[in-house]
């Protein structure tokens, strides 16, 4: 007797499935705006002081926040629930870390520490839908 773990189907209709697309997407944009304009990026991220260090800190911001949005979008798309679940549950630490260093650099600065600490609570409840409706089968 095998025992495995089941996920129920995960697609379209799942509202799990469109939790993600705004994180995927809103990070891929995030990415690509610290690319193409990395001032205006720095001061909304909450990392107003611009020199030559931090140019090459918001295109390194950039690059790796577009491999985050591609990351996903490619599990999303390719209904990959269960592995979709890992990454982006690991992913939560992103705009956890981002709010305290918010913190640190600013102290409270309730609009930006709103936005990282929003994001970070609505990732943790879509990465709750991500691990629930799975199913034990016993084949």
């Amino acid at each position: 007797m095998k025992t495995q773990l089941a996920s129920a189907p995960w697609g379209w209709q799942s509202a799990s499935s469109w939790m993600i697309l705004p994180i995927a997407l809103g990070i891929l944009f995030i990415g690509l705006r610290f690319m193409l304009a990395p001032q205006i990026s720095m001061d909304d991220f909450g990392i107003g002081s611009f020199t030559d260090s931090g140019l090459a800190y918001g295109r390194i911001k950039g690059i790796r926040d577009i491999f985050s949005g591609i990351a996903l979008l490619a599990l999303w798309l390719n209904r990959m629930k269960q592995a979709t679940a890992y990454v982006f549950t690991a992913a939560t630490i992103i705009p956890f870390t981002d709010c305290l260093l918010i913190y640190q650099q600013n102290g409270v600065d309730w609009p930006r520490l709103l936005v990282h600490g929003g994001t970070a609570v609505y990732m943790i409840i879509t990465s709750f839908f991500l691990f629930s409706n799975t199913k034990q089968a016993i084949a």
